[in-house]
């Protein structure tokens, strides 16, 4: 599964959870080679076009509801509460706070749900 990552409606990059349950968030190389483009955050800084984790992004990760939220969204989407990846393709598609928003790749793949 992968989502496009943008920064005030502009493609940033792209964020994946691979197979192997890694993560890899990388900056789309228009993005990443244009200079006025500020990195998506502090933790993700284009000094580097690819990042790598075992764990979501913490930055990713903060994008996310809590709490009564978060239950109310696993329980519309049909989504296992630890499955903090396909809620946020699911969910930080509107209404982030801050410039940066998240949708999935493939709209199709999840439906009319949003």
């Amino acid at each position: 599964m992968r989502g496009l990552v943008y920064n005030n409606n502009i493609l940033a990059g792209t964020i994946e959870k691979e197979v192997s349950g890694n993560y890899l968030f990388r900056y789309n190389d228009d993005y990443f080679n244009n200079a006025s483009f500020p990195p998506v955050s502090l933790t993700l800084s284009k000094t580097l076009q690819e990042y790598r984790s075992d764990k979501m992004f913490p930055f990713f990760y903060g994008l996310l509801s809590e709490g009564v939220n978060k239950d109310i969204q696993c329980r519309l989407h049909r989504i296992d509460e630890n499955d903090d990846f396909t809620r946020l393709l699911l969910t930080a598609r509107y209404d982030t706070i801050g410039a940066i928003t998240v949708k999935p790749e493939d709209d199709e793949m999840f439906g009319v749900l949003y």
